[in-house]
């Protein structure tokens, strides 16, 4: 590939959201981060939010120390397993389809090459580049990678955030875990008569540190993220402990 089609290959990419660097470059990019970040971020999120729901729930219930211990351990299986199944039925979708769109992909450019060199350029063009240049420039990518060039221009597709379903089930079954594991940590610690205050108080800052540190890696604010998570698991652990209060009640 010539000189004028890497500067522009590289300024579209730069447009259209991801770069591939030359090899020793040391240029990283937060998106990178985007398949296991969600994935572990979520992962965790409800590893600890939900069990210290189903601990303040079980507990405001009236269970007894064992039975609120067995409970949550419980919900720490259960959950990172379907975490994983969830993570790795929804992600290898988005795999299926990105694969069909590349099968549709090939077999246009095999029945048809020039019209889809016309479709990129088109794309190039609407970029600003001038359309001789872009016809230039769409017929020298082509030559190099045709496969390529139409998956990250046409269909968006990136290496940086492509689906891996295996690895997305295995990054929320264990952030899952640990997740869960800080609150289970609490009640084996923590008084029985300040068992539901110290799970409460410790859940709220683990969710709050959560929120900080993810937005920390993906440079966010980190104040904004650390609040966002905080409350909206305050609202679901006080839901889940007046349920708890109520069944208890009721029965």
């Amino acid at each position: 590939m010539t000189k004028l089609a890497k500067a522009v290959d590289t300024t579209v990419s730069r447009r259209h959201g991801f770069l591939n660097t030359p090899r020793g470059a040391a240029e990283h990019h937060r998106n990178d981060r985007t398949g296991w970040l969600r994935a572990a971020v979520l992962g965790a999120n409800d590893g600890i939010l939900s069990t210290a729901s189903l601990v303040l729930g079980v507990a405001a219930a009236g269970a007894d120390h064992r039975t609120l211990l067995l409970t949550s351990v419980s919900g720490l299986v259960a959950g990172a397993m379907s975490m994983a199944a969830g993570e790795f039925v929804s992600v290898h979708s988005q795999q299926d389809s990105e694969n069909a769109d590349l099968a549709r992909e090939r077999a246009e450019l095999k029945r048809d090459p020039a019209s889809e060199q016309q479709e990129l350029a088109g794309i190039y063009v609407g970029r600003g580049l001038d359309p001789s240049l872009a016809d230039k420039v769409a017929g020298q990518l082509m030559a190099h990678d045709a496969i390529g060039a139409h998956a990250r221009d046409e269909l968006g597709f990136s290496p940086t955030t492509a689906a891996r379903p295996t690895q997305a089930a295995l990054a929320s079954a264990a952030s899952f875990a640990v997740g869960a594991a800080l609150p289970i940590g609490v009640v084996l610690a923590a008084p029985t008569a300040y068992l539901i205050l110290s799970v409460t108080i410790a859940s709220l800052l683990f969710l709050a540190g959560l929120g900080a540190v993810s937005a920390q890696v993906g440079g966010a604010g980190v104040w904004n993220g650390a609040w966002r998570v905080a409350l909206w698991g305050a609202l679901a652990m006080g839901v889940t402990a007046g349920a708890g209060t109520l069944v208890g009640t009721v029965t």
